[in-house]
């Protein structure tokens, strides 16, 4: 199956993660990390999930959880309860990830390497994560610096203001100069 690889803004939008222990708190810390206000619905919390600055429902999943939810993750250790989720998302056309058989869901997260405000997602279309985690480690030791990007964007908006023939030739030397930074063959 091939998927749409998609970066989502989601500041201040409210994601709601059914479950309570290890996969929803990384799924957790994941969400919070892009800046959404993170809604836990469990009866029990991971102590470290617990910590964290989410909005915590201390109960069971109820139909009606997910309305005006941007994003939902199902990961809880009961199949249906998952299954349950994933449906009301579904209905309710909200990206739903299920951490426990993510075929079902609509959203899969990806393994990502950050460096100078650039990001990089990897998944492998299958339920390999730690192939995706070493790849986005091996991805992450590629990626410039600040101070690369910054010389490359300068460069490029210098080019972008020349005349032709010299914007073309500003452009590609820019080109091949990022190529060979990041192991590319000319």
């Amino acid at each position: 199956m091939s998927l749409l690889p998609a970066f989502l803004d989601l500041h201040g939008a409210r994601a709601v993660v059914v479950g309570g222990g290890p996969v929803a708190l990384r799924r957790a810390r994941t969400l919070l990390g892009s800046g959404a206000q993170v809604q836990v619905i469990a009866p029990d919390l991971h102590p470290d999930l617990a910590a964290l600055p989410v909005q915590a429902l201390r109960r069971t999943y109820r139909p009606g959880d997910l309305s005006g939810a941007a994003l939902a993750v199902a990961a809880t250790s009961v199949p249906d309860v998952n299954a349950q989720v994933v449906s009301d998302a579904r209905t309710l056309g909200i990206p739903v990830n299920d951490a426990s058989d993510a075929p079902r869901g609509t959203l899969r997260f990806a393994a990502t390497a950050e460096h100078a405000g650039m990001q990089v997602a990897v998944t492998t279309g299958r339920e390999l994560p730690m192939l995706s985690q070493a790849l986005a480690e091996r991805v992450a030791a590629l990626l410039p610096t600040q101070t690369q990007l910054n010389d490359w964007t300068g460069r490029r908006e210098a080019a972008l203001t020349q005349p032709e023939p010299q914007r073309a030739s500003a452009l590609a030397a820019l080109r091949e100069d990022i190529r060979r930074a990041v192991g590319v063959p000319a």
